[in-house]
């Protein structure tokens, strides 16, 4: 990695530095920022359209947000404030949310009621409505669409009853490619993919598979099978094991060991069980020493999360006095495990989109938002109207009320044994306000760092890393950053500043 010479200078000074105290140095540029490629990765095997990853946080990752994260190139983390069983249900919503091949179709029988099927689907939250329909030695029959369920107007009927017997069927291993061509030829929306013995292998959903043919889906992140990416987080010890065997079943994409302090023997010992037991790609957090990190890296994970107490809801620097400066981080972390070739995560610390350039050229590849995308129509829970205002909640998972509800969240901080009225908290609880949808703003977000990868010249995110350079400013340089010197009327998608 190249020898940044601020982070360098400020290293060997004994200082720390974090976002904004740089600025990143222009240079020659050849490319437009609208054609620079924001392509990264999030862990060893699983890439990224653009460079963000939502924050395992009950306020801000749960399937709805996931879902629309990935279909912008990014990935969601699930937070771990969900039982096991509901921690599943949201990975399996993103996954089921968008298929080139279903390899296990969910199937109902022939002699369930329609009202059953019905429940079940809204129990388990399937976005979807065609059902392959089976006798009970497990033949193919029938065919239950989104046009039988409409126009069923009595529940108690079975499948057998509403069904479509006049199927179009295909032998398992037929491609994508001739799929498509079949179904557009037949005009036919569901094909199953059965063997001699019209046992279901596999299924193609029409709408799905053209998406991926006509390109309306290119910047989706998805895995070679079509289907969205999301990744889900876990603890340690014999519990996380369990979570993240019931995950890998669920088709996750990656497990991110999400801790406190990501340095030390449990999450060591996790990373090595999990790692033996699965062939799954497993990202470990947080820490913010490159030595911490170089350990993690030998120890076999697949990518790694930096940030001790940065994140806006975060008190952990001034409750515990522990904690590095986001971009000191970033820089020592990145360099400690240059050789290994697994991705860095920036994670906390962010608060405009301009950060986004500054951590990735620091030695980032890609970076995990909190608060930045907490308040979205995505996020989960509900707006909330205050002086003359929409808010939604947002909190830490070390905050009193995250730690009181959660095992998962006291176990993050050390304090899984602690009784309620004996915990320590490490973050607040709180409003930020409802930013819309977010597709806008994570175009916002990745505008600003297209456009810092322009002045930069970096034609990617490889580029970036390489080429990015900084000042260090002062206060009086911080202050004229920003617009001084009138009474903003109108405000910016983009800006919002309060000293």
């Amino acid at each position: 990695m190249e020898l940044k010479f601020i982070l360098e200078k400020a290293a060997n000074e004994g200082l720390a530095l974090t976002f904004d105290d740089v600025r990143l140095q222009t240079g020659y540029s050849k490319v437009m920022p609208d054609d620079v490629n924001v392509e990264s990765r999030f862990s060893r095997n699983v890439k990224l359209k653009i460079p963000i990853v939502s924050a395992a946080m009950d306020t801000v990752s749960e399937s709805k947000l996931a879902i629309e994260l990935a279909k912008l190139g990014g990935i969601g983390v699930i937070h771990r404030s969900l039982s096991i069983k509901d921690q599943v249900f949201h990975v399996k919503r993103v996954k089921h949310h968008l298929n080139g091949l279903v390899e296990k179709p969910i199937c109902v029988y022939e002699d369930e009621n329609i009202s059953s099927i019905i429940t079940k689907r809204e129990e388990k939250g399937y976005a979807f409505n065609s059902f392959p329909v089976l006798n009970r030695e497990e033949k193919l029959v029938g065919i239950i669409s989104s046009n039988d369920f409409e126009f069923c107007g009595d529940s108690s009927l079975t499948a057998k009853d509403i069904m479509s017997t006049e199927l179009l069927t295909a032998q398992e291993g037929l491609s994508l490619d001739n799929a498509y061509h079949l179904m557009q030829k037949e005009k036919k929306k569901v094909l199953p993919l059965v063997n001699q013995n019209m046992e279901i292998k596999g299924m193609y959903v029409f709408s799905d598979v053209k998406r991926i043919k006509t390109r309306s889906a290119e910047n989706y992140n998805v895995d070679n099978k079509g289907q969205l990416r999301v990744a889900a987080a876990v603890g340690t010890g014999d519990e996380a094991i369990e979570r993240a065997d019931a995950l890998c079943d669920a088709n996750v994409d990656v497990i991110v060991i999400d801790t406190a302090h990501g340095d030390s023997e449990s999450v060591l010992q996790t990373l090595k069980e999990i790692k033996e037991k699965h062939e799954v790609d497993v990202v470990v957090g947080n820490v913010s020493i490159g030595e911490s990190a170089r350990r993690l890296a030998e120890a076999g994970a697949d990518g790694i999360k930096i940030g001790q107490g940065p994140g806006s809801i975060c008190t952990t620097r001034i409750i515990a006095g522990i904690g590095r400066p986001q971009l000191s981080a970033i820089y020592d972390c990145a360099k400690a495990v240059e050789k290994f070739d697994i991705p860095i995560c920036a994670d906390g610390g962010l608060r405009v989109s301009g950060d986004i350039p500054i951590a990735i050229a620091a030695g980032a590849d890609c970076v995990m938002m909190g608060s930045m995308l907490a308040g979205t129509e995505e996020s989960p829970g509900n707006i909330i109207f205050s002086q003359g205002r929409q808010w939604k909640g947002y909190r830490g998972m070390g905050s009193l009320g995250a730690m009181e509800k959660n095992k998962s969240s006291r176990e993050r901080y050390l304090q899984k044994d602690e009784e309620k009225n004996k915990l320590i908290p490490e973050g607040v609880e709180g409003l930020v306000p409802y930013k819309g949808k977010l597709k806008d703003v994570v175009f916002q977000y990745v505008g600003g760092l297209r456009r810092g990868m322009g002045y930069v010249g970096a034609a990617s995110i490889k580029e970036l890393k390489e080429k990015g350079q900084f000042d260090r400013i002062t206060s009086a340089g911080f202050s004229e950053s920003h617009p001084h010197d009138i009474e903003v009327t109108i405000d910016s998608p983009n800006y919002s500043f309060k000293k």
